[in-house]
C-alpha cells in the first residue's frame, strides 16, 4: 500500500463513509476507490481533487527533490 492509498482509506473511514458512498460523492465507481485504497491504481490529479473534496480535505501537491542537487528556481 502506498501513501495515497493509506490516506484515502484512513480519511474515508474517519468520515464513516463506505467505498460506494465515497465513490458516489467523488463521481467515480466503487471499484476505482477499491483499487486506489489497495494501491493497485494511482488516481489522476483530477480524481484526487474530487476525492479530497468529497472527504472535506485540502489537497496539496508539492514538488521537492528526493536527493541530489536542487534544481534552479523558476
Amino acid at each position: 500500500m502506498n501513501d495515497t492509498a493509506a490516506l484515502v482509506r484512513s480519511w474515508r473511514r474517519q468520515r464513516g463513509l463506505s467505498q460506494a458512498r465515497l465513490a458516489e460523492l467523488a463521481g467515480t465507481g466503487q471499484a476505482a476507490i477499491s483499487r486506489i485504497e489497495s494501491g493497485r491504481d494511482l488516481p489522476t490529479l483530477m480524481l484526487l481533487e474530487r476525492i479530497a473534496s468529497a472527504l472535506d480535505c485540502d489537497l496539496t501537491v508539492t514538488f521537492a527533490p528526493l536527493s541530489g542537487p536542487t534544481p534552479p528556481s523558476c
